[in-house]
């Protein structure tokens, strides 16, 4: 006879213990300015007490990572710990312990002096995997790639095809869109760039893009990456004007990256992109008030040689902005109903903006040029 005792009324008055793990990207922040490491891995981690040992080291679960700037330094953080180990009969396992280190594997990551890089042992198991047959083999590949997506630009756009296939009522069909992502993702977590570790005090630069396939920034430091961060668009955000993704983009940036950015200085947006566009009486104004715009309004008044006129509206119009351009001609195409065979390709290298013209083939110069102006 077996006897058997039900919980269920036990488990209804129990406060159960909960210790929520720290967040990866907040433990790699604690390492900022480290070039030594000490990784201790406790004998039955799960069975023993948790112990606190202050910012010289992390501890997640069972592993302790003790970091320091230097060697001298390194030696007293070090003592520290095993004293306290030692105080608390809290034991480790000597085979999986490393001293000394000048980089070490934490959490799936390389941490050395130069920066985070993606363990090497861990893209393997990516390189191997092979091509997805069911949505259960999609989402397993997706969180173990998605792990990296800080490492990877535009990470979101990319996986596009394979996370439709996790829809509800989206029948599992592996495309080649589909297998041309998967090898894309492959490609650049192999390729991933070293992430250097954020300092406070210098300056912060963000880059950020929009498009109908979603949002992509990049937070770089000193002209270095710290992060990639990406992600798709909602539905009702594909409705957005293009003025509106763009800003969307710089809210998702600065969301994710409160932590970093606040507090520090900030300037105005310097790409050339929609954001940029002023209004014909903002220019005015500015024409004005800039010192920088008003020297080279006084160098046109002057005739002077400048590569700025003065237009019409008494603003700075840029000489080339009609002669720096490029242009090719696609031919051979079927006649269509309004009777053009040739797409005439303009891209403007001021604005970088692309115009797709159709014409004849036999159109002269001095039309294509009408037709351009107009």
């Amino acid at each position: 006879m077996r006897m058997c005792i039900d919980y269920h009324q036990l488990n209804k008055v129990t406060i159960k213990n909960k210790y929520s793990l720290p967040r990866i990207d907040d433990l790699f922040d604690q390492l900022k300015g480290a070039s030594v490491f000490s990784k201790i891995d406790l004998r039955l981690g799960y069975y023993q007490l948790r112990a606190v040992f202050g910012p010289v080291c992390s501890c997640v679960i069972d592993d302790i990572l003790i970091y320091s700037c230097d060697e001298t330094e390194h030696t007293e953080h070090l003592r520290l710990v095993l004293q306290i180990l030692r105080d608390k009969q809290l034991y480790a396992k000597f085979s999986k312990c490393e001293f000394w280190l000048r980089e070490v594997s934490f959490l799936g990551h390389v941490v050395s002096a130069s920066g985070i890089r993606v363990d090497p042992s861990k893209i393997s198991a990516i390189l191997d995997w092979k091509p997805p047959r069911n949505v259960t083999k999609v989402r397993s590949f997706l969180g173990l790639a998605g792990y990296y997506r800080q490492f990877v630009k535009g990470f979101s756009m990319i996986a596009s095809p394979m996370t439709k296939l996790l829809q509800k009522d989206i029948k599992f069909e592996w495309s080649g869109k589909c297998q041309k992502s998967f090898n894309q993702l492959k490609s650049y977590l192999t390729e991933a760039p070293v992430l250097v570790q954020p300092e406070s005090g210098k300056e912060f630069v963000i880059y950020s893009d929009a498009s109908l396939l979603g949002l992509s920034c990049v937070l770089m430091q000193e002209g270095r990456v710290v992060a990639y961060a990406s992600r798709q668009l909602k539905p009702h955000e594909k409705n957005y004007p293009t003025h509106d993704l763009e800003l969307a983009a710089i809210v998702f940036a600065l969301k994710i990256w409160q932590h970093y950015l606040f507090g520090e200085r900030c300037h105005a947006n310097v790409v050339a992109d929609v954001l940029s566009h002023k209004s014909l009486f903002t220019l005015r104004a500015m024409n004005k008030v800039d010192d920088e715009l008003v020297a080279k309004r006084a160098e046109c008044a002057s005739n002077v040689e400048s590569e700025f006129q003065l237009d019409d509206n008494d603003c700075l119009m840029f000489r080339s902005r009609l002669i720096e351009f490029t242009m090719d001609f696609v031919s051979g195409l079927p006649l269509s109903p309004s009777k053009k065979d040739v797409i005439w390709v303009v891209v403007d290298r001021l604005t970088k903006s692309a115009h797709f013209i159709p014409v004849h083939m036999d159109l002269s110069l001095d039309k294509l040029a009408e037709l351009y102006v107009s």
